[in-house]
């Protein structure tokens, strides 16, 4: 049964001036991320990432460890959605990042508009790209997809029919460097696992990072 392993990327830079960037932190995620897949012995077909630099540089770091010779194929169907256009777009009173965060993403949500793009549009690319990529797959491969949490969110909230409330409890937990996966077969495509970063824990509680 075809196997797809949802990958969020390494932590980012969000004080830095460019947040699009891996950081040290990111690195050794994705290192321990590789080294676990190796260890796993997987049978890799198809292997995905998004267009932004973080989830591309994840990719090259994972598969360099993992000693998989696949080169990804990039699809900006599985981009993050713009969570700082979000935020400007949005501006919601005051609390913690997430607060603000998760009260844009439920406005977006609901309204039905831009802000910037469209919540519907956003869902139906991450649907798509998932559809296409499980047409490709063969029995008893293994597609990494190299993405966002928004888009691990999405994928697993849509599957397990959860509410809007279902996909923002989701997309707040993802870790960076986590694996969800999902199994594809003659009933569809089922969620087996979310958000699995068991291999991060080696590295102690600095590796549990949201951003």
């Amino acid at each position: 049964m075809p196997a797809i392993y949802l990958i969020r990327h390494g932590k980012a830079s969000p004080e830095a001036e460019d947040y699009d960037e891996l950081s040290p932190t990111g690195y050794e995620q994705a290192r321990l991320l590789g080294a676990e897949l190796k260890r796993r012995g997987l049978r890799v077909g198809t292997v995905a990432t998004g267009a932004l630099r973080r989830q591309r540089q994840t990719a090259a770091a994972v598969l360099a460890e993992a000693g998989i010779g696949a080169e990804p194929a990039t699809d900006p169907r599985w981009d993050e959605y713009d969570h700082l256009g979000l935020l400007h777009a949005r501006p919601v009173g005051e609390g913690s990042l997430q607060d603000r965060l998760d009260a844009a993403l439920t406005s977006w949500i609901g309204s039905g508009d831009s802000g910037p793009g469209t919540w519907e549009e956003f869902r139906g690319g991450v649907r798509s790209a998932l559809s296409d990529l499980v047409s490709g797959l063969g029995r008893g491969e293994t597609a990494l997809v190299f993405t966002s949490a928004g888009v691990v969110a999405t994928v697993c909230s849509t599957l397990l029919g959860a509410s809007p409330a279902g996909f923002l409890a989701m997309n707040r937990v993802v870790v960076n460097g986590s694996v969800s996966k999902l199994l594809h077969g003659r009933g569809g495509t089922q969620v087996l696992s979310f958000n699995d970063h068991a291999h991060l824990e080696q590295g102690g509680p600095g590796l549990m990072t949201y951003r």
